[in-house]
């Protein structure tokens, strides 16, 4: 029997480090590089479905015959799809945006399995801020911590302390929901 093989489609760190939380190291990693530009009138939901499974697509060619995980992380409030803030207009519009109300954290993920065949799962999680004063979101933007997150803020740094309420998937928010992962994992043949 084959040794299974399981590539990450994801370059990002937070992925791996919380895949070494469940004990799952891949044994590559993989970028999938894909056009994330939402389509027009696409809803939050469909977004985060069609980001994973077109990230696992990119790769699944160059490794066939593998597991292939892939994920994607959303912050949406309402049907309005936030940003990965690049810069601090975005990150500022983000966090005044959530400011003192709800929002949700779609995490999707994709597992190929080494014949080809496709799972998905996804983890919704609701998320409340408490309202932001302008100091505290300067002192927030001055950190850095939102570079490049999902909805400008990183839920594992110093924002955790702005929020009230979280229901659903802490992992989900930092982008890579364990339970759901886990459970596509051994739901598709992936030794644990």
């Amino acid at each position: 029997m084959a040794a299974q093989q399981l590539v990450l489609a994801s370059a990002s760190p937070r992925r791996l480090d919380l895949l070494m939380r469940i004990k799952v190291t891949p044994d590559t990693i993989a970028p999938a590089d894909i056009d994330e530009t939402p389509q027009a009138g696409e809803k939050p939901l469909d977004y985060a479905r069609r980001m994973s499974a077109e990230k696992a697509d990119a790769v699944a060619d160059a490794y066939s015959g593998s597991f292939i995980l892939s994920g994607d992380t959303v912050v949406a409030v309402g049907r309005r799809i936030l940003p990965k803030a690049e810069n601090e207009a975005e990150a500022r519009q983000c966090l005044s945006l959530i400011s003192g109300r709800r929002h949700r954290v779609l995490s999707a993920v994709t597992l190929v399995r080494p014949d080809g065949s496709t799972r998905h799962k996804l983890s919704e999680t609701t998320v409340t801020f408490k309202r932001l004063e302008t100091r505290e979101i300067d002192a927030y933007i001055a950190s850095g911590e939102w570079q490049g997150k999902a909805g400008g803020y990183a839920i594992q740094g110093a924002a955790e302390a702005l929020i009230r309420r979280i229901s659903g998937s802490y992992s989900g928010v930092m982008g890579l929901p364990l339970y759901e992962v886990r459970t596509l994992l051994i739901s598709g043949g992936y030794a644990l």
